[in-house]
């Protein structure tokens, strides 16, 4: 199978790359780096005819640095999606694979002692401030007991980025209903492994700590460190890009999958596992927030492994090891 990979010779890209070619199939690279933007219709136009699926990972990522980037994310993903679809639909290309993100839910799956599931608003300042991080029931005010989310959650998202990830499906879901193709998105929890980026705004929680111990420096830990989250290792979630080209999906529909490892950590516990792999300074917890933040959001990546038979096979404790002393972007 020939596949355009957009955002190739990116974090995840690369990778999706690397599993693609090992498994027989011929990708093509088509990246901002390389002067190639999904936001340009000729450049894609030219890049389509001789391809047979296309896996869409270039974005903008992460929270950023404020409201300010709100016009660069909806052009890059929003407006980058709806060129690349337009695009596919006048040649001819009928599969994709689309970088998901577990933000459209906003915060993860809650349960309430007395009233059973509930879905908390955003969290409120005041509360944060005082360091009451923890979500509580809209219906009673409750201690919540966090699990898992799975697909059919409603999306709630609670910052820029969310908004055009699920922008993103939305368009895709489009596209597949008006030209008959099949769509994937694959909701990448925190994905994490050699090649982050470093020493930027927009990476990760795990780029940001292994940054900070590459400097010497102590990880900072927002919050109480409680948060759970689900990290997945990218080859991972490259593997998951290829099992989802390979099988393909129904004919006009998006279906989403959840993408985690299955095995929800705290962020404190992240940090803790790679200041040690690196023996590097113990973690400082700070008690700082940032409002884009959701407290827990974990996957059920049941559907994943039951209709495409992919499953993590990086555990928590050998990844950690491994991404403590792996190669940075930018090093």
């Amino acid at each position: 199978m020939r596949v355009l990979v957009t955002g190739d010779a990116g974090f995840i890209g690369s990778h999706v790359v690397r599993a693609l070619r090992a498994r027989g199939h011929e990708p093509l690279a088509f990246d901002l780096r390389d002067g190639l933007d999904v936001r340009n219709a000729d450049a894609v136009a030219t890049a389509l005819p001789t391809v047979d699926a296309v896996c869409h990972q270039a974005a903008m990522v992460g929270l950023g640095t404020g409201f300010g980037d709100a016009a660069e994310y909806v052009s890059r993903n929003a407006l980058g999606t709806a060129v690349l679809l337009s695009a596919m639909a006048d040649a001819g290309v009928r599969r994709l694979v689309l970088a998901g993100s577990m933000v459209v839910y906003g915060e993860g799956a809650y349960a309430c002692g007395r009233h059973g599931a509930v879905r908390p608003g955003p969290r409120a300042v005041t509360d944060l401030d005082a360091g009451r991080f923890e979500p509580r029931c809209p219906r009673c005010g409750a201690e919540l007991t966090p699990g898992l989310v799975g697909e059919d959650a409603p999306a709630d998202p609670r910052n820029v980025y969310a908004t055009t990830k699920l922008a993103q499906e939305h368009l895709a879901a489009a596209w597949a209903r008006s030209t008959g193709g099949s769509a994937v998105s694959l909701r990448y929890h925190n994905v994490y492994g050699p090649g982050m980026p470093r020493d930027t705004p927009y990476a990760g929680v795990a780029s940001f700590f292994r940054s900070a111990l590459a400097r010497g420096e102590a990880p900072r830990v927002f919050e109480d460190g409680g948060q759970r989250r689900d990290f997945v290792h990218v080859r991972d979630v490259a593997a998951a890009n290829v099992a989802a080209l390979e099988a393909g999906s129904r004919a006009g529909a998006l279906t989403a999958y959840n993408t985690g490892s299955g095995e929800p950590h705290t962020v404190g516990e992240m940090a803790q596992a790679l200041a040690a792999a690196s023996r590097g300074p113990e973690p400082v917890v700070t008690g700082e927030y940032r409002l884009g933040d959701v407290r827990h959001i974990t996957a059920d990546s049941t559907r994943l492994r039951a209709e495409l038979g992919w499953k993590a096979e990086v555990g928590f404790t050998e990844g950690m090891r491994e991404f403590a002393t792996a190669r940075l972007r930018g090093e």
